[in-house]
Parts: structure tokens; C-alpha cells; sequence
């Protein structure tokens, strides 16, 4: 790992987007922190000297949910490649998930993550503990400042990590020390239907029929369940995900601080796919849109739009999960469920900014301001003095994906041919530029998130 210190750089003629506001002004970094946010800041001997010639720079953005797939399924991505492609995309710190092989369901199996990403990262880092049927001491004993929270799949995932038992439902909401995240599907409502199916197609079930058979039902039952047991315990509670417009009248409309200073307890998140893709393009896209949750109807994706906009979902995140293309192309029922998405994912949330849904300010507040506020991320996810310089400029290029592009180790987007109107210009991890816009610079500069808990 290189740990020399980052150049000194200023930063003319931007287009800052921070905490609600949008302003021109320029920015140094300096020793890996914003040093300086002002106008007319000159140039010391011996600093680089960017003109951002009035594009728009951000904090880097913070992806609460990705999946990348080491240990055990390192054919599928692993932490140096997946990290490579966020920071091409503009997502400086990643929080990643414990369903690698082995699960991550104790501390031993956290640190060793954290060791898995040091001098690898390209991203800072931070990693989820695990819930499983039989871990609850583990969780009881975690350090909430080495870990963003505990992850719960209600009902949705395979082996021991499946948690439907009433009592280490309880237990857990209970006694958590961190935040709780959790995926809210119902097993045997989706079971129930995926017997219609077979009974109708056999193991030739179209995938247009992924979001009947994954459907809205075992989405709200499992998500009431959730909020019901934080309720009852005064957890925090951050529902990942959210694909369905009728889970949306379960949560708060409000911002994630209010104006007193406090915070939801109980928050939601959706994903970039869900306010790119309906229905509709399972005829042409197939298996490479399948995810858990399904992506639903065009009407679903209308209202999470309007729900970031409104203030009903807190956060905006990826679920980044790659499988090979060749899993990806077989049948409905054997290829598996998850997309590849860090890389373009803020080119697909800015899209919604060209079409005039959201702001930039909101994009940046749910997928920057509001992770690093949520999780109690220092030092992270906003244009602050202080602050470490994490930095994305935005150049609004358009550019059509192409499979060539893709950094992951799949190789393959399921945003290919689509076009978007902005693209990632830089990303500076730790004041560091990792990303020119063409390729990877330098060397993996990420750190290990911190927790002020």
C-alpha cells in the first residue's frame, strides 16, 4: 500500500452541491481534507490547480448497500475490483453485506474483512455483522464503532442467515447495538406463488413474471413485521430497498434531522434500478434486471421518485450484487438474482435531475449527506472544512454505456446501451484522485470508515 500523501489541489470555478445549497466557489484539499471551501482562493507553489470550469462538484458518494462477494465468491467480484468500479463511479465509501461464504456473523469474520481491504479498497470501507439463528451473543457483544449496523434478512435469504424465528426477531431488535438493516420479503408468501407458477410453466416460468412471483404482498408483510419490532423495542430500524409504492404509507414524511435535532428512528432507502427500470423492461432485459426485490410496475417507480422527493425515503443506494454473464443467462428459475450497478449508478440518479424529478442537492442528500448522517459515518459524505476530501466533479457529457466500460469483474451492465446525460469527470478518495474520467489513477486509497457512537 502507498501511503504517501495526497498533492496538494485547488479546485477553481466549481459548481459546489452541499447540504441543500448550490453555489460557485472554489475548494483545496490538503493532506487528505477539504482544507479551504471560498472564492477566489490562490494558487500556493507547488499545488495543482484544477478549473472546474463551473461543473458541479459533490461529496463523494456513501453506498449503504453493495454486495461484493469476498470472501468465497470471488469469481463473481471482490473488494479490489467491485471498489474500483464505485470509484469510477463516483462512490467513495462503500458499507458491504454478510452474505460472502462464510457469512459474516462474528466479529473474527468482520476483522477479517477490514484486513481483506486494506491497501485493496479503492473506496473507503465499512462491513455489516450478520444475523443468523444463532448468533445473537455476537451480536449482543459487537462494537458499535466497528461495524455500520446488523443486517436481518427477514424472510429473504438462504441458510442459517434466513431469520423468521419470533424470538431471535425479538432478541435482535431488542438488543442490537447499532442500527438495524434489514431486507423485508416474505418466504412463504413468494413461495406460495412461485407454486402457482410452476404449476402453470414448470421450470419454464417467464421472468416477467419475477415481481408477481417476488411480489408486493411478501414486501409489505415482512416490512410491517420489521417496523412493528422496532416500534415495540425503540430501535433504529433502516428498511433497505423499498420497491413498491404501498410500503411508502409505513413511513415518515420528513427529513432524516428534523428541525429540533433529532433523527427518524425508523427510515427507508431504495435503489437506483427501482427508479430505472418497471416491468416493462423484463421483455427486453431479461434476467440481467432479476433482483430481490423485484422491480416492480411503472407506477411503483413514480412514487419511490416522488418518495426521495418528498421525504419519505431517507436514502438512495445500489444493492450492487454481479453475477457472471453466464449465470445471468440461464434460465428463470437457476440464474440468480442481482445487478452490478456502482459504477454507473449516480449517472442513473442524476438522470432523474435532467428530468427534472429531483435536484441535484436532493440526489446528493440521499445518496451522500443522508448515509453519513444515518450511520454516524465521521468526517464523510459532505463539502465541509474539516471534513476528508472525498470529491466527485460531474461533467454533463452524455455517454452511452457500453460493455467494454465495465470495471466489475461480471463485465457486464445492465445499463448497457442505455444513454446518460452526466458522467463521473473525478472522484478524489482521500484526496487522492483515483478516477480521470477514462481510467483508474494511482493506486487503492481507501480507508476504513469511522463511527462517532
Amino acid at each position: 500500500m502507498n501511503d504517501s500523501a495526497p498533492p496538494p489541489t485547488l479546485i477553481v470555478n466549481a459548481r459546489l452541491v452541499n447540504e441543500g445549497r448550490e453555489f460557485d466557489a472554489d475548494l483545496r484539499m490538503a493532506d487528505g481534507r477539504i482544507e479551504a471551501i471560498g472564492s477566489g482562493l490562490s494558487a500556493r507553489p507547488g499545488e495543482t490547480v484544477i478549473d472546474a470550469g463551473g461543473r458541479r462538484l459533490l461529496p463523494g458518494m456513501i453506498d449503504d448497500q453493495v454486495h461484493f462477494r469476498e470472501p468465497g465468491l470471488e469469481y463473481k467480484g471482490d473488494i479490489a475490483t467491485e471498489s474500483a468500479a464505485a470509484a469510477a463511479g463516483g462512490l467513495t465509501s462503500f458499507m458491504e453485506m454478510p452474505n460472502t461464504s462464510p457469512p459474516t456473523l462474528d466479529s473474527a469474520a468482520l476483522e477479517d474483512k477490514y484486513r481483506r481491504a486494506a491497501g485493496r479498497a479503492w473506496s473507503n470501507y465499512a462491513f455489516y455483522l450478520g444475523t443468523s439463528t444463532g448468533n445473537i451473543e455476537a451480536i449482543r457483544a459487537l462494537d458499535p464503532k466497528t461495524a455500520p449496523g446488523v443486517k436481518v434478512f427477514m424472510g429473504a435469504s438462504t441458510g442459517n442467515m434466513l431469520v423468521d424465528d419470533p424470538e431471535v426477531l425479538d432478541a435482535v431488535f431488542r438488543d442490537a447495538p447499532t442500527p438495524i438493516i434489514t431486507h423485508c420479503e416474505d418466504t412463504p408468501t413468494i413461495d406460495a406463488e412461485l407454486a402457482k407458477y410452476r404449476e402453470k410453466y414448470g421450470d419454464a416460468i417467464p421472468v416477467e413474471y419475477h415481481g408477481e412471483i417476488r411480489s408486493r404482498e411478501a414486501c409489505i408483510k415482512s416490512t410491517r413485521l420489521a417496523i412493528e419490532l422496532a416500534r415495540r423495542h425503540d430501535a433504529r430500524l433502516h428498511v433497505l430497498h423499498i420497491s413498491t409504492a404501498d410500503e411508502l404509507a409505513l413511513f415518515e414524511r420528513g427529513p432524516l434531522i428534523r428541525a429540533d435535532g433529532s433523527r427518524k428512528r425508523i427510515t427507508a432507502e431504495t435503489c437506483v434500478h427501482f427508479l430505472r427500470f418497471d416491468s416493462r423492461d423484463y421483455a427486453t432485459r431479461g434476467n440481467f434486471i432479476k433482483c430481490n426485490p423485484a422491480i416492480k410496475d411503472s407506477t411503483d417507480r413514480e412514487a419511490l421518485i416522488d418518495a426521495l422527493a418528498g421525504d419519505v425515503i431517507d436514502v438512495l443506494a445500489t444493492d450492487h450484487a454481479p453475477h457472471t454473464l453466464e449465470e445471468k443467462q440461464h434460465g428463470y428459475l437457476r440464474a440468480p438474482s442481482g445487478l452490478p450497478l456502482v459504477q454507473f449508478a449516480l449517472s442513473a440518479a442524476l438522470e432523474c435531475v435532467h428530468e427534472g424529478r429531483l435536484s441535484t442537492a436532493q440526489v446528493v442528500q440521499k445518496f451522500a449527506h443522508a448515509p453519513a448522517q444515518l450511520f454516524d459515518v465521521r468526517e464523510r459524505g459532505f463539502l465541509r472544512e474539516g471534513y476528508r476530501a472525498d470529491l466527485v466533479l460531474i461533467d454533463d457529457t452524455p455517454f452511452t454505456v457500453e460493455r467494454s466500460q465495465v470495471l466489475s469483474k461480471c463485465g457486464w451492465s445492465p445499463f448497457e446501451g442505455t444513454t446518460f446525460r452526466s458522467r463521473v469527470a473525478s472522484t478524489w478518495v482521500n484526496g487522492h484522485l483515483v478516477w480521470d474520467g477514462r481510467a483508474l489513477v494511482g493506486s487503492p486509497r481507501g480507508q476504513r470508515l469511522e463511527f462517532d457512537r
